[in-house]
């Protein structure tokens, strides 16, 4: 088992999984809109089982896709953190950032305040020289909080392989910020 890494932010915490937020880990990966670019909205077994590999990768690793709490109230809002794809991804191997909340944590500045503070992870604890990001090309979303952080579009579009021929999702977009872009930026020189 590797040091657990979690993270605070002023209105955040990034922590390990607890049996408590399968139930709104579930409800948020039934949610449709939320779901909207990718295949389906999943299962309650699904969800469980994907909330267990992101406890297992964390047990691992010591980082992963945190369970995201606002502070507020202590609710469990979704996940944000950092991955190693388990797809065949043609910029593979990598370290992706991604993120996945609630539709009422929508529209708050939450995914872009939690990343941010991935990437300090990412770069200074983790000594990553790139981190990247992706999406279906459609999710404006996801692609506004890519350039929020600094990440920059590639000019790689790209086929899903865990997706099939001719899916409406398949088509991605590739993001990248290398850790001197980042650092360039932290030191506000750009």
């Amino acid at each position: 088992m590797a040091d657990l890494i979690e993270i605070d932010t002023p209105r955040l915490h990034l922590r390990q999984w607890r049996d408590a937020d399968d139930a709104p880990f579930a409800a948020l990966n039934a949610d449709a809109e939320v779901m909207r670019y990718f295949p389906a909205p999943l299962s309650r077994a699904e969800s469980n089982g994907m909330a267990a590999r992101c406890r297992d990768r964390i047990d691992a690793l010591g980082w992963g896709f945190w369970a995201c709490e606002r502070k507020a109230d202590g609710a469990f809002i979704g996940f944000v953190g950092l991955n190693v794809p388990a797809a065949a991804l043609p910029f593979a191997p990598c370290v992706e950032i991604g993120w996945r909340l609630a539709r009422e944590a929508w529209g708050q500045g939450f995914a872009t305040e939690a990343a941010r503070a991935a990437l300090v992870v990412g770069f200074e604890r983790l000594g990553l020289d790139e981190i990247v990001s992706f999406t279906a090309l459609g999710n404006r979303r996801s692609r506004a909080v890519m350039e929020r952080l600094g990440m920059h579009e590639d000019a790689l579009v790209f086929e899903h392989p865990a997706l099939q021929a001719g899916h409406p999702l398949r088509s991605h977009c590739l993001y990248r910020l290398p850790r001197a872009d980042w650092e360039a930026a932290t030191r506000g020189c750009v």
